[in-house]
């Protein structure tokens, strides 16, 4: 398993030539034809992002003149599963954080009607591990905003935590007070959570989330907006620790969703030193346009540098 760095690493990522001061807030308000120098973002050209179309545009906005419009086309077989079709904004290489230092981030979200309410692979922000080249296994995100059934959802992976099924004599008709809903991990241990969703008829054994972890423990402080709603204003705080001493808070609209904490993110061979986030529209081939906005990205180390005094007087930041 990999070590988590030390401070002596951490020192020389942040003065490695190339690589941006962390501690340095970075905002975008895409008020322009193109990303701005301040605020660290780009779109990464492949394969799966030619699918994608980024458009800045000034009819659907949230703040200031102008948002940006990102969609997806078909461009996948419908028979080839691990095909997907991304429109992803990303963090450029040298403004990353080092993975395990908690970095909060803001951004508003509206997806376009009609909200799909199929059962589909649906991604509108997730936060990863650097992954080295040549890794063995498909590491998810450590932390996801997804669409799941036409609800808003955040899931939470692990590759360090414990997976204890429903149906046991300690656990006969659900978890404990406190732990996350899981599915079933992967050959290397891979398993998500699901730490909040949208209100409604689906249960979370009925999204395939068929057990428990203890090493997740999750604090549910308010619903999540519903997805089709229109503007919502996120916050998140993001503090990857796959050894236990995780943590990510999550706030829609100003009201404070879900605390979760314990081993959080992943810890396996091959994984880089640095957390990077991405936003926009990535799912599985389908037959459609879907089309998300976005406004108002911020992010920094306090959460003074993304949200205003009172909301952070409320989550006690």
């Amino acid at each position: 398993m990999r070590i988590a760095p030390t401070a002596a690493l951490f020192v020389a990522l942040l003065t490695s030539p190339g690589m941006a001061d962390p501690a340095t807030p970075l905002a975008d308000g895409f008020e322009g034809q193109d990303f701005a120098p301040a605020g660290g973002l780009y779109y990464k050209h492949n394969r799966e992002q030619s699918a994608g179309t980024v458009v800045f545009q000034s009819q659907v906005v949230r703040a200031g003149r102008q948002a940006l419009d990102l969609s997806v086309r078909p461009m996948c077989k419908p028979e080839n599963e691990l095909c997907s079709e991304r429109a992803e904004i990303w963090e450029k290489p040298e403004v990353l954080v080092p993975y395990g230092q908690p970095t909060w981030y803001g951004l508003s979200m509206q997806l376009a009607q009609p909200v799909s309410t199929e059962r589909h692979r649906y991604v509108m922000m997730q936060w990863k591990r650097e992954i080295d080249p040549g890794a063995m296994g498909d590491y998810s995100p450590l932390l996801a905003l997804r669409l799941m059934e036409g609800r808003l959802a955040v899931t939470v992976d692990t590759d360090t935590g414990t997976f204890a099924p429903i149906g046991t004599p300690e656990r006969p008709d659900g978890c404990k007070p406190g732990e996350a809903m899981a599915a079933a991990p992967d050959e290397y241990n891979q398993f998500r959570s699901l730490v909040a969703i949208e209100p409604g008829a689906m249960g979370a054994e009925e999204a395939g989330f068929t057990g428990c972890t203890p090493d997740i423990r999750v604090t549910p402080r308010g619903p999540l907006p519903a997805a089709g709603s229109g503007w919502v204003d996120y916050v998140f705080m993001v503090k990857p620790g796959p050894t236990g001493d995780g943590r990510i808070d999550v706030v829609a609209n100003g009201q404070w969703i879900v605390t979760v904490e314990g081993k959080i993110g992943h810890e396996g061979p091959q994984l880089g030193e640095h957390m990077y986030f991405k936003f926009g529209p990535y799912r599985g081939g389908d037959s459609n346009i879907w089309r998300i906005y976005y406004d108002d990205f911020r992010r920094g180390p306090a959460c003074s540098d993304v949200a205003d005094a009172a909301l952070c007087a409320r989550i006690g930041k």
